[in-house]
């Protein structure tokens, strides 16, 4: 079972820890998952939707890092990620996940590199969310 990242714990400054282990990370889209494996242990998640129609874009609605993982830069490794898949693709992210907006916040040279989502794509974002909420 996955724990949610801890939003009151928000630092990407890895401190004291040990240097975070070769993480692989694998984009599940058929399962809606962007996952964070150290070794072949699942470690972390980005749960995400691709918007269905126009316009296009890739929302995030939620991160997971695995119990005894926290803390080690996984969860913001994840998000950058989706903000580089996002930009590949060449469509805008919709960060309805609290870590992935305040990640994009804190990292806004890291989120250029994909579209900015507009006022009308983020409604049609929340409204496909709660269409599907069983989902999540």
């Amino acid at each position: 079972m996955y724990g949610e990242h801890p939003e009151s714990d928000f630092s990407d400054d890895q401190g004291d820890e040990p240097a975070m282990a070769e993480i692989d990370i694998r984009d599940n889209r058929a399962q809606g998952r962007l996952e964070a494996y150290e070794g072949d242990q699942l470690v972390g998640v980005v749960g995400y939707f691709v918007m269905a129609g126009a316009p296009a874009a890739l929302v995030a609605v939620h991160t997971v890092v695995e119990q005894g993982h926290e803390g080690k830069g996984i969860a913001g490794t994840l998000v950058k990620e989706f903000y580089e898949t996002a930009a590949r693709e060449g469509v805008p992210v919709v960060p309805l996940c609290p870590y992935a907006a305040r990640w994009a916040q804190r990292h806004p040279d890291e989120v250029a590199v994909a579209p900015a989502a507009d006022e009308d794509t983020v409604r049609a974002a929340e409204e496909q969310l709660k269409a599907d909420s069983g989902r999540w």
